[in-house]
């Protein structure tokens, strides 16, 4: 770089008017001064803009009393920082570390949280590079708010694979405290998912199908208490699967329309649909379920596939058999990887969320897996998990903000 040449960095700050940055670079360009970077934050009509730029000695003064007379003929501060050479490159070269997306969800994210989220940032040296709010403005009036709060913050640096986990596991832990922390890499992937997966049962509705049949087939606590143990992951999921369904022998298979018709749904199952569909990704249903509940499901809100479990039925009972392979947590693990490759997409694009232990491998397989309001074991091993608010908490994770989708 030559020696007479100069870098300036100006920040300005103010009531946002319209015009401002184009005026001032007007001004730059006017003295044809080269731009580095340029940034620009807006708070409740509160404008920080900063530029950095590089021009030469001969031109700087005239820049900076132009910037200066505009400036307060806008009534807006500007401060002026020149940059050494050494600390410009120094700051060039760091762009080459990691960057990271750390999402903070919930019903309401208060200061606290922030705290302590940013200083688990902080202690492993890691530097906010932007903070952003997801979720729509938010009314002083409680009864005015709405049920969901988040904020996405832009970090980078460089964590070794043990560090990672260590900060991982500490944004999980803070569910207890109501906050959900989804930590992504912020990498091409992260920006173009295409295939989001779902269990069904305890996830897309609030019931397991099952334990709803055996209720009506007389044989409630028997069934539950096999769901439950397989859930936590105590007994496999076929031998359990094949225990259960043997139980509902002789059921009739009008109870299955009743049951649907009346499916307790998921909070935010609704609008996550109408927003995923709008912006173009492909749902599907994998479930250790019924396919009978899935394509209900399917018909409703307008997922692309759907792959459970068939129950046998003859002369319109359900013969206590199923038909074809059963859709256990290795099949659902494989679907999801058949479905990428048919979609023509990286596993690294896919989506998959779950509550069970028979969910985990297709959410150690997906780009992203999110637990889902899930049993300790699943959120213990999930590298993400939304346990404050409903499914449509999926759709800030995925990076999307309230004004662009509604």
């Amino acid at each position: 770089m030559q020696n007479n040449v100069e870098i300036i960095q100006i920040n300005i700050s103010g009531e946002d008017k319209p015009g401002m940055t184009s005026s001032l670079t007007e001004i730059l360009a006017r003295y044809d001064a080269f731009i580095l970077d340029i940034g620009q934050a807006n708070i409740h009509q509160s404008l920080t803009l900063g530029i950095l730029f590089k021009t030469t000695a001969d031109k700087s003064g005239n820049i900076m009393k132009e910037l200066l007379f505009k400036a307060s003929e806008l009534g807006v501060m500007i401060r002026f920082t020149p940059i050494a050479e050494r600390k410009y490159e120094d700051w060039v070269g760091r762009q080459g570390k990691n960057r990271y997306i750390i999402t903070l969800l919930g019903r309401t994210v208060t200061a606290r949280h922030i705290a302590e989220v940013t200083s688990v940032v902080a202690e492993h040296g890691l530097n906010i590079d932007a903070i952003k709010r997801l979720t729509g403005r938010i009314p002083l009036s409680e009864d005015d708010r709405a049920a969901k709060s988040c904020i996405e913050l832009s970090v980078r640096g460089s964590l070794t694979d043990e560090e990672r986990s260590t900060m991982q596991e500490g944004f999980m832990n803070l569910s207890e405290i109501g906050l959900d922390v989804s930590f992504q890499k912020d990498d091409i992937y992260r920006r173009s998912r295409r295939l989001i997966c779902f269990d069904m049962d305890s996830t897309l509705i609030e019931t397991e199908v099952i334990d709803e049949l055996a209720e009506r087939a007389g044989v409630g606590e028997e069934v539950r208490a096999i769901t439950a143990s397989a859930m936590r992951g105590e007994i496999d999921f076929r031998e359990s699967f094949s225990r259960r369904v043997a139980l509902l022998k002789g059921l009739d298979v009008s109870v299955m329309e009743e049951i649907a018709r009346s499916l307790p749904i998921t909070e935010g199952l609704e609008r996550m649909m109408t927003i995923l569909k709008r912006v173009g990704y492909k749902t599907a249903i994998l479930s250790g379920g019924f396919t009978y509940f899935g394509n209900y499901l399917r018909q409703k809100y307008g997922f692309d596939y759907v792959y459970a479990n068939e129950l046998e039925i003859e002369e319109g009972k359900l013969t206590g058999r199923y038909v074809g392979e059963v859709v256990d947590g290795r099949r659902k693990a494989e679907l999801l990887r058949l479905l990428c490759q048919f979609e023509e997409i990286n596993i690294a694009q896919s989506v998959a969320v779950g509550d069970g232990a028979n969910d985990l491998p297709m959410l150690n397989l997906a780009g992203l897996g999110i637990a889902f309001h899930a049993k300790p074991k699943v959120k213990a091993t999930a590298r993400q998990s939304i346990s404050t608010i409903g499914l449509d908490g999926i759709l800030y994770f995925l990076g999307l903000k309230d004004s662009r989708i509604e």
